[in-house]
């Protein structure tokens, strides 16, 4: 797990292709403080692990899924990125809990400054993803955690300020580039709770009912 607060940005120095599977090699610093192989890192807001290390670099695998789901497939050597590092109990949990499991892309269509705020509007590729942003909800943009300002029928708008624009990969994006969105997990498994129609372990009441959260569930149980 992470909070989506950048670490440092790190540059990719080599790719190696074979199908849709890749291994991304990326010159860092502070990540590699302790890294082991076998660790979690975040790249631009996707969980990757630690195959190698030597002091100056990391490689990591991409999977076909995450390969077809993400921006990391387009990615070119000199090409800069966010880096995290899986948090630790003791760690100050500043920003909102990302996974690191990216929902999809979006594009940024406008960018813009209002005195010290520089906002993003991003289109997503999927516009199901809709149902889990909302306003003044969390949102990871490569795995930045921010807050979503306001959003339309088909785009969104975050607001971020200059210290986290100066240290991360937003910095060189505009109009036109593609980011990594992982919606709030709190949504999704709300979502998931309230339609879950029963399948699991037999012996629960509620699987048992095969009715999930519903009005009657509510009503059975004194709440209504």
């Amino acid at each position: 797990m992470f909070t989506g607060l950048i670490e440092e940005v790190g540059t990719l120095q080599h790719i190696t292709k074979q199908g849709e599977a890749l291994v991304l090699t990326i010159k860092a610093k502070k990540v590699l403080e302790d890294v082991r192989v076998g660790d979690s890192i975040a790249v631009n807001g996707v969980c990757l692990t630690a195959i190698r290390h030597d002091a100056s670099s990391v490689a990591m695998d991409v999977m076909p899924e995450t390969f077809r789901k993400t921006t990391l497939s387009r990615l070119a050597p000199g090409e800069k990125v966010n880096l995290e590092r899986a948090m630790l109990p003791t760690t100050r949990f500043g920003g909102h809990i990302v996974q690191g499991h990216v929902d999809g892309t979006g594009t940024i269509r406008r960018r813009g400054a209002v005195d010290n705020a520089v906002y993003f509007t991003i289109e997503p590729q999927d516009p199901t993803l809709f149902r889990y942003i909302i306003g003044k909800g969390s949102i990871a943009i490569d795995g930045i955690s921010l807050t979503v300002v306001d959003r339309t029928e088909t785009t969104f708008r975050v607001s971020i300020i200059p210290h986290t624009l100066a240290e991360t990969v937003l910095q060189h994006k505009g109009p036109g580039d593609e980011v990594n969105l992982e919606t709030d997990i709190v949504g999704k498994y709300v979502e998931h709770l309230l339609a879950w129609t029963g399948g699991g372990a037999p012996g629960r009441d509620a699987e048992k009912r095969g009715g999930g959260l519903s009005e009657i569930f509510f009503k059975e149980h004194g709440f209504m």
